[in-house]
């Protein structure tokens, strides 16, 4: 019966989702290039920390939405979360995130993000100056999930990004689906994600930019008995080859030379995390993404490019949480997130 019930909703999903992505491959025209990258940045530390991508935690956080939507459920209990992130030498990300649980199967959440880049100097094409800008963009989105069975659960999430630069602006509309499978006696979680399904509305200018769609897969698991777990996330599904570039003199001079070897694509597909939670009140994370460090040999790379790490505290209604990391020698990135379940306090 149970069985029978799942996969009616599993194969209506599969359905739903493989539509969508024929849209998207038909929206994206010949003449196109990649864009809205910074749908990808993490709202949440506790993500951050462990890699900046994960689709598999399972926690009471209203954040994870924007990771997979099917992370969230009915344990939301009227949750208003804030979150800041510093991003290398300029940037400065906000977001507010409001989710609540509805009956006893499913949740809902609304969210608003601004990225801004710093100040710029513009230029016309002839070189002469046009004054100073700072490029910004705006993500607005809502969530929504429901339990399919006892361990399943799925949900979707819809996007809004506008995106202004100088005097050029674009709008765009995205989804993500997501599924998650969770096994609380073992304490495994696994996940598939369909992110970014969608397009370009208005363009900049002649051009059409695609969003970064993606197709990703997640596992979480508990080491025995211990308070560790360990996740693997695998992002960029929907291409194999992920080739970066490194310096290499030749005598000839410093050149840069393309690195795209079977080793270097796959674990390029792979982040590692391992997180260490001896209570539901506290956790602390430490993640490593190869692509991040790979990704840096180009320009200033250190010893810590790619790593991640952070750690979070609860207490009644209240969580606070904070992630850092350090792309390249120059630069660092830090993300603070605070949380008040309103339903806990009354």
């Amino acid at each position: 019966m149970v069985t029978g019930f799942f996969m009616k909703r599993f194969s209506f999903f599969i359905i739903l989702c493989l539509s969508i992505f024929c849209c998207c491959l038909k929206a994206a025209a010949e003449n196109s290039s990649n864009g809205y990258s910074f749908l990808n940045i993490p709202t949440s530390s506790h993500v951050f920390a462990l890699g900046g991508n994960n689709i598999t935690i399972i926690d009471d956080d209203v954040t994870l939405a924007d990771q997979n939507p099917a992370l969230i459920g009915p344990e939301l209990d009227k949750q208003v979360a804030v979150n800041y992130m510093y991003y290398m030498s300029s940037g400065n990300f906000a977001g507010a995130r409001f989710g609540m649980g509805v009956g006893e199967n499913s949740a809902w959440a609304v969210g608003i993000r601004y990225l801004n880049y710093g100040k710029f100097d513009g230029y016309d094409e002839f070189g002469s100056p046009t004054g100073e800008f700072t490029p910004s963009d705006l993500v607005v989105e809502g969530t929504y999930s429901r339990d399919i069975t006892d361990r399943w659960r799925g949900g979707a999430n819809i996007k809004m990004a506008y995106s202004s630069y100088e005097q050029y602006t674009a709008f765009a509309l995205a989804a993500d689906l997501g599924v998650n499978y969770y096994d609380d006696e073992k304490d495994l979680s696994f996940s598939v994600v369909l992110k970014n399904m969608g397009g370009q509305v208005k363009r900049f200018n002649e051009r059409y930019v695609r969003v970064p769609f993606d197709i990703q897969i997640g596992y979480m698991q508990g080491i025995g008995s211990s308070p560790f777990q360990i996740s693997i996330t695998a992002n960029n599904l929907t291409r194999w080859n992920i080739p970066y570039y490194e310096h290499k003199d030749e005598g000839t001079g410093d050149l840069l030379h393309e690195k795209s070897g079977f080793f270097t694509n796959f674990f390029r597909h792979l982040i590692f995390g391992v997180q260490f939670e001896p209570s539901d009140k506290f956790y602390a994370a430490l993640a490593y993404n190869y692509k991040t460090h790979s990704d840096m040999t180009e320009f200033k790379s250190s010893f810590f490019s790619g790593f991640s790490l952070g750690a979070g505290f609860r207490t009644r209604g209240f969580s606070i949480g904070a992630a850092y990391a350090m792309p390249h020698s120059g630069a660092s990135s830090l993300m603070l997130n605070i949380s008040c379940s309103i339903g806990e306090l009354l």
